[in-house]
């Protein structure tokens, strides 16, 4: 099977201009089941996708798509993003469906909101229970595409004092999964009266955003 993501680089290229019937691709959230707030940070993904529209040419639909983990539809999508605070569950259909979906060539960005850490953990093992997340090193690429991060991921909101961490799911070499914890980049997308950060830290947050939207639909196979 070819990969997902080749088309939409291709298209990505060749359509520069956005408009509401034309564009390259379009993104998608997360929904899940568990009780836990799928549906957090509900000016995130507009934002980041401006950002990215705007500033590095890129073209995404301006509104992101809601899907359900076990929906043939998460094939339509190069880039997932999935937030929450609380519970997660995976069902054994689920997990194979988004397995198929993340080496079919599919990307997911999973972004704590705090409080998700142990219940992504105990799903994504339900996904890949042959691998574990490791933490990316500073050097690794998805810190290094239009901005340079090297230090890592930018701490957007404090919680435990922790620093913030980027662990990824590689599989035969590709990073199919990102998981950035401690940070809170989601937050950081929002528009600004939703937490009132400084502009500063929006723009890093932005920045960081647009770095894995970016790797995630380019990366070699």
């Amino acid at each position: 099977m070819k990969r997902l993501l080749l088309l939409l680089i291709i298209l990505c290229c060749a359509a520069p201009l956005v408009t509401a019937q034309n564009y390259s691709f379009k993104i998608a959230k997360l929904k899940y089941n568990g009780g836990g707030d799928w549906y957090a940070n509900k000016t995130s993904l507009p934002n980041l996708i401006r950002f990215c529209n705007q500033n590095l040419n890129m073209n995404i639909a301006a509104e992101e798509a809601v899907v359900e983990v076990g929906s043939p539809e998460l094939f339509s999508f190069p880039f997932v993003h999935m937030t929450g605070h609380g519970n997660v569950v995976f069902s054994e259909a689920e997990a194979q469906n988004l397995r198929n979906y993340l080496l079919s060539g599919g990307f997911l960005h999973v972004d704590d909101n705090y409080g998700l850490d142990k219940f992504i953990r105990k799903e994504m093992k339900k996904v890949f229970p042959e691998l574990e997340f490791v933490e990316l090193p500073f050097e690794h690429p998805i810190y290094k595409q239009k901005y340079n991060f090297s230090h890592g991921l930018p701490k957007i909101h404090e919680h435990d004092s922790k620093p913030p961490q980027g662990f990824g799911i590689i599989h035969e070499g590709r990073l199919v999964c990102f998981y950035t914890y401690e940070t809170d980049l989601g937050n950081g997308w929002e528009d600004k009266e939703v937490h009132n950060d400084p502009e500063q830290i929006r723009q890093q947050a932005l920045r960081m955003g647009a770095n894995i939207l970016t790797f995630a639909v380019t990366q070699a196979e």
